[in-house]
């Protein structure tokens, strides 16, 4: 029996779903987290064979410790993943120091952690990136600024998500930056692209092959979503794009991705942009060699009409899976801020839209910086039909 530890199976909360699938298939799921035994929900408790509480999942030396029980008590560890950026890092330093074979190691992090480093594996994939310049002095960055063009977005070289993330436009807003950045955090500035963001998310197999590929389409910045205080939007489309399923193969070919479940963010480009190309195509952004968070996971099931939480377990029990290509939809994702004047109600909503809908819930306040307050998750046959959705659930009295 293969022993498999999950960093983390509590948190986001429906990770748990990947323990399931992973005890379905006979491995020895042993998890690590910081929240009481008791206080986990019924469906993960079944789900794993044995749980070690941390007081502190921050704590380098307690997950250290829980892991060496682990390996004293069941043997040799086969697997070790947290699926969750936030992690990534720790995860290779445990699987690079207690010799477990599988996954990233410390030796990978640069290339799949530091923006700058990414751009060498995209150029070797044959894929634009914006141009760059890692940010120094005031006189460095007016050098790159005058080659590129206001504005500029900085944001850590090693960062999640789109925290700490800038957009300067303009000598001041530099000056401000440079002022009041975090100290001893290298940052990058990057040319403005116009553009959309889309994924190719995709699960790959110890041969670096897909067994499934899905993606989504982001069209306002996160970055304006957490900085303005904006409602937020992203959808899993109906078909991937020949373009992006493309470019998504030559990134795993590139990065040298086996065994894993990825994230990879591409610029579709809104306008013709010297240097870029042309309206419609596209550029690289950053991979995330995790599943793409937040509820993401569940709106693949319901646009593909499969299990992709059964499809990674099978990966890393069988290096296939046999679940079958079914119907496809539109998945959107719509995410309420509070104290906007909506015209329609939750109530109102729930009559129109209620035989689409998969999910509504609250977002918990960690994560509604990017997500909003209110979420609800809807199916539709045709982009049509999804838009009205975003235009109703969206409008605001005037």
């Amino acid at each position: 029996m293969k022993n498999f530890i999950f960093i983390s199976p509590n948190f986001p909360t429906n990770y748990w779903q990947f323990c399931r699938e992973l005890k379905k298939n006979g491995l020895n799921v042993l998890g690590i987290g910081d929240q009481p035994y008791d206080e986990l929900n019924a469906e993960l408790k079944d789900s794993l064979n044995e749980y070690y509480k941390v007081n502190n999942l921050e704590s380098e030396d307690e997950v250290y410790r829980a892991v060496a029980f682990l390996i004293y008590k069941h043997g040799c560890i086969d697997w070790l993943e947290s699926n969750n950026e936030y992690w990534l890092e720790r995860d290779a330093r445990l699987r690079t120091d207690f010799n477990i074979a599988s996954g990233f190691h410390t030796e990978d992090i640069p290339r799949i952690k530091f923006k700058s480093k990414m751009k060498e594996y995209y150029a070797k994939a044959g894929i634009p990136t914006a141009r760059y310049h890692l940010v120094d002095t005031k006189n460095g960055c007016l050098k790159f600024i005058k080659e590129v063009g206001y504005p500029v977005i900085v944001k850590p070289d090693n960062g999640v998500g789109a925290s700490d993330t800038h957009k300067l436009s303009c000598d001041a807003d530099l000056e401000h930056f440079l002022e009041t950045k975090i100290p001893d955090i290298q940052y990058i500035m990057e040319e403005f692209i116009h553009a959309e963001v889309n994924s190719y998310d995709a699960i790959i197999d110890a041969d670096g092959k897909p067994m499934f590929e899905t993606g989504n389409v982001t069209p306002m910045s996160i970055m304006d979503i957490v900085n303005n205080s904006d409602n937020s939007i992203y959808y899993i489309v109906k078909n991937l794009p020949a373009d992006t399923r493309a470019a998504g193969r030559r990134t795993v070919k590139s990065f040298g991705v086996k065994s894993r479940f990825v994230h990879f963010e591409f610029f579709r480009l809104t306008q013709d942009q010297e240097g870029m190309g042309k309206k419609g195509d596209i550029v690289a952004l950053e991979v995330n060699m995790r599943p793409c968070g937040g509820f993401s996971p569940d709106m693949m099931n319901f646009a593909n009409s499969t299990n992709v939480y059964k499809i990674w377990a099978d990966m890393i029990a069988y290096n296939r899976s046999t679940l079958p290509d079914g119907e496809h939809a539109y998945c959107a994702y719509a995410g309420r801020r509070d104290g906007k004047n909506f015209v329609l109600s939750h109530e109102e909503i729930m009559e129109k839209y209620g035989s689409n809908m998969k999910m509504m819930e609250r977002i918990p306040d960690v994560l509604s910086g990017a997500m909003g307050n209110q979420m609800y998750v809807a199916t539709f046959g045709t982009k049509k039909e999804m838009d009205a959705f975003y235009k109703d659930i969206l409008k605001c009295k005037k």
